[in-house]
């Protein structure tokens, strides 16, 4: 396999945008139309400071759809990405760039549940908000996901799916059965344990990069009729907060309960806390909890736990009234990133602190915040699945961090400002040996070189991945501009 990187066509090749939608509308694909408000709510970004123009927006309503458009990107030489939610960090529903064929999947969000398989049956453009409030409703059933409304489930679940069931139920990749997947060359296949299960495996943590996926069906478990929403004022210092950082350490990684699944975070500069759900009541929480309250700086306040149905902690957590969301959603302007650690302890605790205190508790100029999630562990359902089960290179890290910083809509986002977040990353970096870090594809951060990029998001399971690019996909017609790169023979 010889690997040919993305190419534009020779210049004698010509095409315009209405070649494009031509070739889409010959097929029978809905596309829309610039200049209309439907083709400005389509192209409308989540980041705010990474704005792509497409070449075309095909709207696709049937997996038929999707494979025509996929062949008239190809056919025409055009990259093609999907748009799920549209909540890409780095927009990389755009591809990441100006010029691709997008397909906006959101027309496609119908949910459905077989009580004899035990399978939810979902479609490529439904949101995680729309997604937990059919199940929860129609069919009383949940599969763990994050907690963003607005995030579409393809996206979410291709690259991981964290959120606050995770140390109980693992990522949502984990729950995937199945597929239906449109491929390069325009053909619609299943990916399964039984049938292309390489393909199934690179879905399950990297599957942007081999194909479209028309159809996830997903495993559930019966939603819990009640769970523990808990809370922690840390009240840390300079002083105490190395202390504090290492007893977290210390409970996750050896006996934090299963049923318990949370975060540390600070929201508003200098006041970190403890967030959580606890799959039980609040008398069990406080019992599977104290262990960690009492090797805790006594600085701490707990604030009075509150029992919540499942769709309740979901609206809880997603800072919104409800979440039945089909289109739209907010817009930021923003830069985010993230590491994926095996612990955060001694140097590079103190490195952490150290510039928490001195730098980030200094920043006026805009809102920043971080979360330390609480990823693995001994009794972490992530952990207990094998390195090498999926694509998802981070099952022997015990935290995942996010680092978020934002400006008013309205304002210019100042190129000197990049500078906070790459320094506190470098600076948790600078004490740790390479293998213990790594990023998380879904706070994508796209000031990383591709080459970067991909050994961060996806560390030993890369060479392989790059195998089935160059199996799935060699000439990139799925082209993003972090994507992983085909194999060179």
């Amino acid at each position: 396999m010889v690997y040919k990187p993305w190419a534009p066509r020779p210049k004698h090749f010509c095409f315009t945008r209405e070649t494009i939608k031509q070739c889409l509308l010959d097929a029978g694909v809905p596309v829309d139309t610039k200049g209309t408000a439907t083709y400005a709510r389509d192209g409308a970004a989540f980041n705010l400071r990474l704005l792509y123009e497409p070449t075309a927006i095909a709207v696709p309503l049937t997996t038929s759809h999707i494979q025509h458009s996929v062949n008239c990107g190809r056919e025409l030489g055009i990259k093609v990405t999907a748009k799920s939610g549209g909540h890409s960090y780095a927009s990389f529903g755009f591809g990441g760039e100006d010029g691709h064929l997008m397909l906006e999947l959101d027309s496609m969000h119908n949910v459905t549940y077989d009580a004899a398989s035990n399978l939810a049956t979902i479609q490529p453009g439904a949101r995680l908000g729309h997604v937990s409030t059919v199940l929860y409703k129609q069919y009383g059933r949940a599969f763990s996901h994050g907690t963003c409304p607005g995030v579409g489930i393809s996206g979410h679940v291709l690259h991981g799916g964290f959120g606050f069931s995770s140390h109980m139920h693992g990522l949502a990749l984990d729950f995937v059965d199945s597929v239906t997947v449109v491929l390069a060359n325009g053909s619609v296949v299943e990916a399964s344990k039984t049938e292309n299960p390489d393909l199934l495996w690179g879905i399950k943590g990297s599957g942007s990069n081999f194909g479209i996926v028309a159809e996830w069906r997903m495993s559930t478990f019966a939603a819990p009729a009640s769970l523990t929403k808990f809370g922690v004022a840390l009240g840390w210092n300079r002083t105490t907060a190395v202390a504090g950082l290492e007893a977290i350490e210390t409970y996750v990684k050896n006996t934090m309960p299963r049923q318990v699944n949370f975060r540390m975070s600070d929201y508003n500069k200098g006041k970190p806390e403890i967030e959580g759900l606890y799959y039980g009541t609040p008398e069990e929480w406080r019992r599977d909890f104290q262990p960690l309250l009492d090797t805790l700086p006594k600085t701490y306040n707990v604030t009075d736990p509150q029992t919540l149905t499942w769709i309740q902690a979901v609206i809880a957590y997603s800072n919104f009234t409800q979440v039945d969301w089909v289109y739209d959603g907010p817009q930021e302007n923003f830069y985010a990133k993230s590491l994926t650690l095996k612990g955060l302890n001694g140097t590079s605790a103190q490195d952490f602190v150290d510039y928490y205190f001195d730098v980030a508790n200094n920043i006026v100029d805009r809102y920043w915040f971080y979360q330390l999630d609480m990823h693995g562990g001994a009794n972490s359902q992530i952990a207990k699945i094998s390195q090498g089960a999926t694509s998802y290179a981070h099952r022997d890290k015990l935290y995942i961090i996010q680092f978020y910083e934002r400006y008013e809509n309205s304002q210019t986002y100042p190129d000197t400002s990049f500078a906070f977040l790459d320094g506190w990353v470098e600076a948790m970096k600078k004490s740790l040996p390479e293998g213990d870090w790594g990023a998380y594809a879904n706070y994508a951060d796209p000031r990383l070189p591709r080459d970067a990029a991909e050994k961060q998001y996806y560390g030993e399971h890369l060479p392989r991945l790059q195998e089935l690019k160059a199996n799935y996909d060699p000439t990139e017609v799925f082209y993003y501009t972090q994507g992983v790169s085909p194999a060179v023979e």
